[in-house]
């Protein structure tokens, strides 16, 4: 399936207590994908189950999402993850 890429995207947050780790990842449906996550039986997250989603931003397409995925990745940095989820990042940076 292709998707346009003028539709709406977004960048998800999950939290995993059980290994107190987060995870962030893009999708047209942040919902259905955290239900992936939660089932999938291979793939990254399966060891943090059960994936709680606890953030989720609109873009106005999936490039851009994915280029904000992209850096927040390459930051591996743990408080400015807890800060976009607070509410506490400026995404006009």
């Amino acid at each position: 399936m292709r998707w346009n890429i003028m539709e709406p995207y977004y960048l998800y947050i999950l939290y995993s207590s059980s290994i107190d780790r987060y995870y962030v990842g893009t999708s047209h449906d942040p919902h259905m994908r955290v239900k992936y996550h939660n089932s999938f039986p291979r793939g990254y997250t399966r060891r943090g189950r059960p994936w709680k989603l606890v953030y989720i931003k609109e873009f106005a397409s999936r490039s851009i999402a994915r280029k904000w995925e992209e850096w927040l990745k390459q930051q591996k940095n743990r408080v400015l993850l807890e800060k976009i989820v607070r509410g506490e990042f400026d995404w006009e940076l």
